[in-house]
């Protein structure tokens, strides 16, 4: 089984996607003619722990065989999913492919306290998780399609790491940057990764500036979209250190 390698995100990169919202992210990427990068059908498991954002780590299940899929031994050799806890690096977001199957777990609470324990940012799957009142209750991000009861094997099998993915409907490569909040989790490609967040950063601090305009009273028209007016407008807000009033 391949050991996964780090690939880490600038610190920058990083601090400014932990900043932006999905929701401003997605606008980016719809400019960039990006438009299908939003997982879908997937959730927090707790609302209270849903912001994160690191490079993806993949693993893909296909459907589990009877033959192959039996209750789990201390003599069974490293399957993906073992490599997958072990190996993933700190600060990076484990996402989970199944085909969308959610009649089993792909994760339960011994595997998510591991993956918190070893400082991962997050996890993704597109299918159901198990022990959900301890992930409901647990600081760390997981992102998943339902609850399910029964054991992974019970209708999954996990073939391999850091391959490209399907998840919920987008494709993920190892190392594309994965950004959660509480309206979901969207998927950046890597080589636009700096630009994203470079440009997300800018359209955050622009709405905050229209949102101050909104409260005073002011119309949206020539406001949101900016005109040339309003830009100038901004401008001078920011020269003026982004004041309240």
């Amino acid at each position: 089984m391949t050991t996964i390698q780090p690939m880490p995100l600038p610190a920058e990169t990083l601090r400014l996607l932990g900043e932006a919202s999905t929701a401003t992210i997605t606008m980016q990427l719809l400019k960039r003619g990006f438009r299908g990068l939003a997982i879908a059908g997937v959730g927090p498991m707790n609302p209270a722990a849903a912001r994160f954002a690191g490079p993806a780590v993949t693993l893909r299940y296909i459907p589990g065989r009877e033959d192959i899929c039996q209750p789990p031994k201390p003599t069974d050799p490293a399957s993906a999913q073992r490599v997958a806890v072990e190996e993933t690096p700190a600060g990076h977001v484990l996402v989970i492919s199944t085909e969308g199957e959610t009649r089993a777990g792909t994760l339960g609470d011994i595997l998510a306290w591991r993956l918190k324990v070893r400082g991962l940012a997050a996890v993704v799957s597109d299918g159901a998780m198990r022990d959900a009142p301890v992930l409901a209750g647990l600081d760390f991000p997981i992102f998943a399609a339902g609850a399910a009861a029964p054991a992974s094997m019970t209708h999954l099998h996990p073939v391999e790491v850091q391959t490209p993915v399907g998840c919920g409907g987008v494709p993920v490569f190892p190392g594309d940057a994965v950004v959660g909040d509480l309206d979901g989790v969207v998927v950046i490609p890597r080589h636009l990764v700096e630009e994203v967040a470079r440009d997300s950063a800018e359209q955050e601090r622009m709405e905050r500036f229209v949102q101050r305009e909104v409260r005073r009273g002011r119309a949206i028209p020539g406001l949101y979209p900016p005109n040339e007016e309003t830009r100038a407008q901004y401008r001078d807000w920011l020269a003026r250190g982004e004041p309240e009033d």
